[in-house]
């Protein structure tokens, strides 16, 4: 309560209502919190919570990880793990540094308990991530990388780039995380179709194989990060496409184009262009949850992201078939409580008490 109703509120007033202003603002604080070792231990006391799971054959201290877009550029590593979350997610990167689409780009809508964004993928690049990855390290938990396309990049040569960032970030993640369904990039969402996916997976698993080879390691798991407006049909062709290359997982779901649940008084502001995520997207992601998993079954480990406003939200993503959970809108509008009151939600279900 004290963050939705008193921090969260004077944040966006000193950030002037601009809420890109005021998860910049957040992450820089987070990132100097990480260099103060008491600050971090202190964090960690009260928002920890160890309620260990084994899934594609990585080990995570609970099951609650922070979704890509937050961090992007691996700023506050440390301070993720201090506020409970079991994984964290840095990027979308693309192999060349970009700004993104022009500002304002990130719009919240607190009555939906909803965030539209027409990011685009701005991050530093993938060899400035590596850079700060090899200065400050890895944080305390398995580390994800999301890799996308570079906007100016054309499509036909799409596969390429993937397999660079991949390549220049080998050493330091622990599972990658291919992007092919963000709205915000043009032409992006192309490549879940049968063709262009088969090909940048294929690419990927080739390199990743050769990388592991080189550094006498088993090969690090990629997953595929789906759009949750895809047909069943496509999604059912795209689930074929991972398991034929040997995909160690899904993450369910992207943003969405869709604006059902938007509350009416905030119908206005929901015409922004960009995609949705939080509480209006929670129906669909589970269905899309459900669903890799009726096709799938244990052959494709899933994380569930989008609509985890509350406990009951991951729980019902957990009932849906999901193996992980992310959290991005929710934890920028309720704060580190959410992922406290998650946790130990989850925990309880695997018998952890706190």
């Amino acid at each position: 309560m004290f963050f939705d109703k008193i921090l969260r509120p004077a944040l966006y007033r000193l950030g002037g209502g601009d809420a890109e202003t005021v998860h910049d603002r957040t992450v820089r604080a987070l990132a100097r919190a990480a260099a103060l070792p008491p600050v971090l231990t202190a964090l960690h006391r009260r928002y920890g919570v160890d309620a260990p799971v084994s899934v594609f054959g990585l080990r995570f201290p609970n099951r609650i990880g922070l979704a890509a877009g937050m961090d992007k550029d691996g700023r506050a590593l440390a301070a993720w793990p201090a506020l409970g979350f079991g994984f964290v997610e840095v990027g979308t990167v693309t192999k060349l540094a970009q700004p993104g689409n022009p500002r304002p780009r990130l719009f919240t809508l607190p009555r939906s308990e909803a965030v539209i964004n027409r990011m685009g993928f701005n991050n530093a690049g993938a060899e400035a991530l590596a850079r700060q990855l090899a200065a400050h390290g890895r944080p305390a938990v398995p580390l994800g990388v999301s890799i996308g396309k570079s906007k100016v990049t054309p499509l036909e040569d799409a596969v390429a780039d993937y397999c660079s960032s991949l390549t220049t970030l080998y050493p330091y993640a622990d599972y990658f995380a291919v992007n092919v369904s963000s709205p915000n990039t043009p032409g992006l969402r192309s490549l879940q179709d049968r063709g262009a996916l088969t090909e940048l997976l294929e690419r990927l698993r080739e390199t990743t194989l050769g990388l592991a080879g080189a550094a006498g390691r088993a090969p690090t798991p990629l997953l595929v990060k789906v759009s949750p407006d895809l047909t069943d049909n496509a999604l059912a062709e795209l689930l074929e496409v991972c398991l034929e290359n040997h995909v160690a997982g899904i993450i369910a779901t992207n943003t969405t184009l869709g604006r059902s649940g938007v509350v009416a008084a905030e119908e206005q502001a929901g015409k922004q262009q960009g995609g949705l995520s939080g509480r209006p997207l929670a129906q669909r992601a589970r269905e899309v949850v459900r669903f890799v998993r009726t096709a799938a079954g244990d052959r494709l480990p899933v994380i569930g992201v989008g609509g985890i406003v509350g406990p009951d939200d991951a729980e019902r993503m957990i009932d849906a078939g999901a193996d992980l959970v992310q959290l991005y809108t929710g934890f920028a509008l309720h704060g580190p409580g959410l992922v406290l009151r998650v946790n130990r939600a989850l925990a309880a279900r695997q018998g952890v008490a706190y």
